[in-house]
């Protein structure tokens, strides 16, 4: 299982788990799903906000997988056995969220896709829930909740964290809901030179055609206007592409700052500190800043306020004894936006907190698919180091690893927009 390098530790304890366990500021507005007879006014309402990525035609720029450096092209790029790819060059203007999709707005979908409580598409696992993971554990499901309640956020304090239990089938499903959803309101403002566009949309129960057909396992885009999953060039231009020429060849090291290819984590942004209670960020005055794990130094971590400690450090879905739990589950992931450190863009936390998936399918890296299929993940981890933040860390992993999915609690989404999207009548 490969997310964006190997992390010898993390894959030793969870193949011994599989041996154990063999047999957005909150950006969803909550609200009851109204009358089915419309598809429109079906789901629950949420607020999407994007910021607007111009500059189109912009050059790409070559980097070798995981390395300190990029390159003007793969010409310029040593050869080596992790190859060389081009990233970032995007020919036309687009939207990606400013944010990162919330545990309340995931919340708001699932109640949405899934009314009755019935998991059709295998949305919600139990290693999910508080009860089953205390410390990591985003989201509830109550049997008895009446429809389109069933699903609610583990801890209030979970609500403004980003979903961190997502594969990319999941991302896909939630664009679905949103592209077969209605835009009741669009407005758009400037804030510190960026442009950030907001969506209200009330949300479909139609998850598996939309920009995604589903039932094809290597689908791509069936629209070229609509909210997307966004691509690999899409997530890099957005979080590194510098418009103002900034950077080595116009672009930055970290989606915070330009930091100095070669150096390697000297120029990294500064981590965060949490409240060890609510997961808010408490060092916002330093900056530039993102949630990871420093080379040498603790990871990010905080705890729900209403679990008790020993719960925290030893209760777990995959049976891991407490050492090897505290060795391998390091890193919480953090109020979304707290940070404050921009984009050359202005998004927030493209940097550290959660990995993100794209909709890019890239070949597995043993080069046999065995029937998967393989996508890019960007972003920097909240319990990895810096080196995980470059825009060399072209991650990538099979759409729909079951196991690592539910063991794995840092799988984020960010949406995009392609095209123009405007209100529709209510």
């Amino acid at each position: 299982m490969r997310l964006a390098s190997p992390r010898p530790r993390l894959l030793k304890a969870v193949a011994a788990a599989c041996v154990l366990s063999a047999p957005l500021a909150p950006a969803a507005t909550a609200g009851t799903p109204a009358d089915e007879g419309d598809r429109h006014r079906a789901g629950v309402v949420i607020s999407v906000t994007t910021t607007r990525v111009g500059a189109p035609g912009n050059p790409p720029v070559a980097v070798v997988p995981f390395t300190d450096a990029v390159y003007t092209d793969c010409d310029a790029a040593p050869e080596t056995s992790r190859g060389c790819l081009t990233v970032g060059a995007v020919g036309y203007p687009y939207e990606i969220g400013r944010l990162e999709i919330t545990v309340a707005q995931w919340v708001a979908f699932l109640n949405t896709a899934d009314p009755e409580g019935r998991d059709p598409f295998d949305l919600y696992d139990e290693s999910e829930s508080g009860a089953s993971w205390p410390k990591y554990g985003q989201v509830e499901f109550s049997e008895d909740a009446r429809r389109g309640r069933h699903y609610a956020p583990a801890r209030p304090e979970w609500a403004d964290k980003p979903y961190g239990f997502a594969d990319f089938l999941d991302a896909a499903r939630l664009v679905n809901s949103l592209v077969n959803g209605r835009i009741l309101s669009k407005s758009t403002r400037t804030e510190g030179g960026f442009t950030y566009v907001n969506y209200q949309v009330r949300l479909s129960p139609r998850t598996e055609r939309g920009m995604y057909d589903l039932d094809r396992p290597d689908t791509t885009r069936t629209e070229d206007s609509g909210f997307v999953v966004p691509s690999q060039n899409e997530w890099v231009k957005a979080a590194y592409y510098d418009p103002n020429g900034g950077g080595t060849n116009a672009y930055w090291k970290y989606p915070t700052n330009p930091g100095v290819f070669g150096d390697g984590d000297a120029t990294a942004p500064s981590p965060t500190v949490l409240n060890p209670t609510t997961g808010d960020v408490t060092n916002a005055s330093t900056q530039p800043l993102a949630s990871y794990r420093p080379s040498g130094g603790a990871a990010p971590t905080w705890c729900p306020a209403q679990v008790p400690p020993d719960d925290c450090t030893t209760v777990n879905p995959l049976g891991l004894d407490p050492t090897t739990y505290a060795e391998v589950y390091q890193g919480s992931l953090s109020t979304v936006g707290q940070a404050r450190t921009t984009s050359p863009w202005g998004t927030l936390d493209q940097g550290g907190n959660a990995v993100e998936w794209t909709d890019t399918i890239t070949p597995p890296p043993t080069g046999q698919d065995f029937g998967r299929v393989w996508r890019r993940l960007h972003g920097g981890v909240s319990n990895s180091a810096p080196y995980q933040m470059w825009p060399s860390a072209v991650g990538l992993q099979p759409q729909d690893n079951y196991f690592y999915r539910h063991t794995y609690p840092w799988l984020g989404i960010r949406i995009g927009v392609i095209g123009d999207l405007e209100p529709e009548g209510r």
